[in-house]
């Protein structure tokens, strides 16, 4: 089936499943397509899924009072891709999740996950490992953004993801990195140039 095996090798790189327990687990996963600029998720709504991505690319950002876009997270093969705390505490969301490419997705909806976690307490390890490892990113992410230059950000993030870099537009990039477009340019000017 269209996706599963991607998942399957994503849960067991992290976790030993049974192959009932796999079974069992991918069952409660739907497959969907989605359309590049079709979104996910939007502020006020509650986000009812976590969703893996299979193939494409997805952008979650924020807009600020003053119209500005703050991209908060990226997501390609193989990443989760949410509104976490709205999907966590089943609150309204405060993001978009936009698709910036064709894209398919395996969902995995609240209820489900929930039920998931009360039968087996593999499938709640495997959770917990997730949550562990977005929780470990996004405190590098922070201390970068405070202790990093721009251009540092942006050369970590050239080496560590060399194929978002390639993927998402310039615009999208320059506000997930925290600089304008115009200096994003700069800098891959500078670097194309060497």
């Amino acid at each position: 089936m269209t996706g599963y095996h991607h998942l399957k090798e994503h849960i067991l790189k992290r976790i030993i499943f049974s192959q009932d327990e796999l079974d069992e687990f991918l069952s409660y996963f739907t497959v969907k397509e989605v359309k590049k600029k079709q979104f996910l998720i939007q502020p006020d709504f509650v986000a009812r899924h976590r969703s893996y991505v299979v193939k494409g690319a997805f952008r979650a950002f924020i807009v600020s009072a003053d119209g500005q876009e703050h991209t908060i997270h990226l997501a390609i093969e193989d990443w989760w891709v949410s509104d976490m705390n709205s999907y966590y505490f089943q609150q309204p969301a405060r993001m978009f999740v936009v698709a910036l490419e064709d894209s398919t997705i395996l969902q995995l909806n609240f209820e489900d996950e929930q039920l998931l976690k009360k039968k087996n307490h593999n499938y709640e390890s495997y959770f917990r490992i997730l949550a562990e490892s977005t929780s470990a990113f996004l405190q590098r992410r922070i201390m970068t953004g405070l202790t990093m230059t721009a251009e540092e950000r942006f050369n970590e993030f050239e080496q560590k993801y060399p194929l978002i870099s390639q993927r998402v537009p310039q615009y999208v990039l320059a506000s997930f990195l925290g600089m304008t477009t115009v200096y994003l340019s700069r800098l891959r000017n500078r670097r194309a140039a060497k």
